[in-house]
């Protein structure tokens, strides 16, 4: 019963960590404003689809943090946590998208990392990474086009 209550503490700070996030700091008439590529989708669209790889990262994490303390793919977990909590603010907070496209960047690799580390040790942990990394392989080429085009 104990292991399930520590899944439920990761999935409140990640899901919770993230939804407050995401109402702290919404996209707002500025991102409204912006020339935005053909293939940006609706907004309606980032809610859901953040919630649900919220759940993935925060049962991830906790399969990992399960595991022997102190190793790299907690650390890994625990840098790509960081990084995706802080590119909200950086993009639509701060109004950085050059910098955001930085921070987006470095969460990918730290994703990519995540799942090569995890890979041979607890394929599942993993595999809960890979849709969050195609998403974010999405949004950083987003990034990266508002930015051009803007």
């Amino acid at each position: 019963m104990q292991k399930y209550l520590s899944l439920v503490v990761f999935v409140l700070l990640v899901l919770g960590g993230g939804l407050l996030i995401g109402y702290a700091t919404l996209p707002g008439e500025w991102y409204a404003s912006l020339v935005k590529p053909p293939f940006n989708p609706p907004n309606w669209v980032f809610g859901p689809t953040w919630s649900v790889l919220y759940i993935l990262i925060a049962i991830a994490g906790w399969r990992t943090w399960r595991q022997p303390p102190g190793g790299a793919a907690m650390r890994l977990w625990a840098a790509q946590l960081v990084l995706n909590f802080l590119w909200s603010p950086t993009f639509f907070g701060a109004k950085m998208m050059g910098l955001a496209l930085v921070v987006i960047l470095l969460l990918l690799a730290s994703i990519l990392m995540f799942i090569a580390r995890t890979w041979s040790g607890d394929r599942v942990s993993a595999w809960l990474f890979v849709p969050y990394g195609a998403w974010v392989a999405f949004a950083t080429l987003l990034n990266a086009s508002l930015l051009w085009l803007n």
